[in-house]
């Protein structure tokens, strides 16, 4: 029991010293572990406060079971200084304006990447590979959704590597004749070509229709004009010209060699009826 008392802890700034966890071995104690800070010098002893003792200034421990501490950090080149070491913990570094820490220690620096970017082993930044995005900076791109989450639900807009595709719900009358899940607008330049093709086929259609119909009527009139040509009357109007006069005078004459010829034919009638009776 003695050596129970003996296990007091001293206390160097806010770091308790010696062993935090031991046990008796006949008349020797042995420490499990020592106090955050300290560093163990032997496992047992006969002195309990001889088993453990605090980092010496400018080296730290994590482990409680370790023989030896760790030298601090030194933030050079890029980093800066941010928190001081102590003997639970090492000293702290951050990198400068437009670097970040290239690990969780930030032992090193790097180039920080924006929106669209990721970074590289190299310590560089690259765009984001095809179908994949990054939105927050300094991460590494992730793949843009190709279907939305819910199934009344349909993509509406296609992402880029800044932006995740974004999703919208299916309208009341789309509803009724939803499309397949992971349908996109990418349809929609399909959609307008095969339109426009049978847009322009109907144009050319009608157009061949009507050039056919104004074809077949100029044709009939042409068959039509001949015909009344022919058959139409000309009528000429009486002028004042000689040979207009001479034409009317030759009509007369011709009617006087009618009516004469009649009148001689019913006189040589009248005399054969005569000699008959």
């Amino acid at each position: 029991m003695s050596l129970l008392v003996l296990g007091c802890s001293c206390s160097v700034g806010r770091i308790d010293c010696g062993c935090m966890k031991w046990n008796t071995v006949g008349q020797n104690v042995c420490c499990e572990f020592c106090h955050p800070g300290n560093r163990m010098v032997r496992e047992c002893g006969p002195s309990l406060k001889d088993l453990c003792i605090p980092c010496e200034p400018g080296t730290f421990t994590v482990n409680p079971k370790v023989y030896s501490c760790d030298p601090c950090t030194q933030c050079v080149g890029a980093q800066v200084h941010v928190k001081d070491c102590t003997a639970t913990r090492d000293t702290q570094c951050g990198c400068r304006d437009g670097l970040v820490c290239g690990d969780g220690s930030c032992s090193f620096c790097v180039q920080k990447c924006g929106t669209g970017h990721e970074p590289t082993e190299d310590r560089s930044c690259r765009p984001c590979p095809d179908g994949t995005f990054n939105d927050q900076g300094h991460r590494m791109c992730k793949p843009r959704r190709t279907k939305c989450p819910h199934p009344d639900q349909y993509i509406v807009a296609e992402g880029d590597a800044f932006t995740d595709s974004t999703c919208a719900n299916v309208s009341v009358g789309l509803s009724q004749n939803p499309s397949r899940p992971g349908t996109t607008d990418q349809s929609w330049p399909l959609v307008v070509s095969v339109l426009t093709s049978v847009g322009l086929m109907g144009f050319i259609f009608i157009i061949v229709i009507i050039s056919a119909n104004v074809a077949m009527k100029n044709v009939q009139k042409r068959k039509t004009l001949p015909k009344l040509i022919k058959h139409k009357p000309i009528i000429t109007t009486p002028t004042n010209e000689p040979r207009t006069l001479i034409a009317i005078e030759c009509s007369f004459h011709e009617a006087e060699q009618e009516q004469g010829s009649s009148s001689e034919s019913l006189d040589s009638r009248d005399s054969s009826e005569q000699l008959i009776a």
